[in-house]
């Protein structure tokens, strides 16, 4: 868990997609991501975080649905929606926090 506040603690925000392999909704999220990740460049950072390796996580931010997206910014969760997102609004999120 102190792993994970030194990924959150940034000053720009932080995007983190909890997923599976095995989730269809999660599976196509991951090509918006790298968009994502590629648009933001050093503005942000995109953090995918597997929830079948990462339980006690998941379980600690009551992760239900899949993908789950958050963005955090200097240790503070900003924003969070379950379920598939397009590369605009994400983006747009984003930019709010910068």
């Amino acid at each position: 868990m102190s792993k994970f506040g030194e990924l959150v603690n940034l000053e720009i925000p932080v995007l983190l997609d909890f997923y599976t392999e095995w989730n269809e909704a999660s599976v196509k999220m991951h090509p918006v991501l790298r968009d994502v990740a590629a648009t933001m460049g050093e503005k942000a950072r995109v953090i995918k975080i597997d929830v079948d390796k990462n339980t006690q996580l998941a379980e600690a931010l009551r992760v239900k649905g899949l993908p789950t997206l958050m963005i955090y910014k200097n240790g503070e969760m900003k924003w969070r929606e379950s379920g598939e997102q397009d590369a605009d609004s994400i983006l747009s999120k984003l930019n709010e926090f910068q």
